[in-house]
């Protein structure tokens, strides 16, 4: 990056939370954006998808204002994309709550499902593990960061080609193992919250950006 701080949006599609995300990403040295302009979206550094709700309702949101094409024409190019929370859920290929099965955005394989636990939602502080080759949480391996959900993918089974396009893949547990965050490419996302998540999420988000 030059001198100037990065241009970031966050996708304004109606999710919730969004003003928060904003001030994050500012607090962790970008220059945030919230809209849904095509040309800024696909012009910007990197893009944030925030979600918040159901499953079905974050797509047909973003399929309303044509943030799916908008999100696939931006990794077409190689250009940088973060999900937060329900933003990681529907990169999956679908989602299933109360018994309806909802199509994703088909960047990753699998089914996003209620989780096995004792209590739900899963919410709070948790623990994560990244692998060591970890960029999203490096110098941060050790820190807690904020959940907020019922739901989540619990198996990975995308590999890369080669060990340079290896996905990294974080995991937690609550009642059982679920993706905390992915790293593959142009795309991350994270189950939890950067925004909500201190000091640690911050950080979180400025490594992200180091990577653009």
């Amino acid at each position: 990056m030059s001198g100037t701080a990065p241009r970031v949006v966050v996708l304004d599609y109606g999710s919730g939370n969004v003003h928060s995300v904003v001030k994050a990403l500012a607090a962790a040295g970008a220059e945030p954006e919230l809209t849904r302009d095509p040309r800024a979206v696909q012009e910007a550094d990197g893009l944030l998808v925030p979600g918040v709700g159901a499953f079905d309702a974050v797509m047909q949101q973003l399929r309303d204002v044509r943030g799916d094409e908008l999100i696939d024409r931006r990794l077409a190019g190689g250009r940088p994309v973060l999900g937060i929370c329900v933003g990681l859920q529907i990169m999956f290929d679908a989602g299933i709550e109360r018994g309806q099965e909802t199509t994703g955005l088909e960047q990753w394989p699998g089914t996003v499902r209620e989780l096995v636990a004792p209590v739900l939602p899963h919410m709070g502080w948790n623990t994560v593990a990244a692998p060591t080759d970890s960029r999203l949480f490096a110098g941060i391996e050790a820190e807690r960061f904020y959940f907020v959900h019922s739901n989540a993918a619990t198996e990975w089974t995308l590999e890369g080609r080669t060990e340079s396009t290896r996905p990294r893949v974080t995991w937690a547990e609550h009642g059982e193992r679920f993706v905390a965050a992915v790293e593959n490419g142009p795309l991350s996302a994270t189950q939890f919250h950067p925004e909500k998540s201190g000091d640690a999420g911050i950080q979180l988000l400025r490594n992200w950006i180091a990577t653009f």
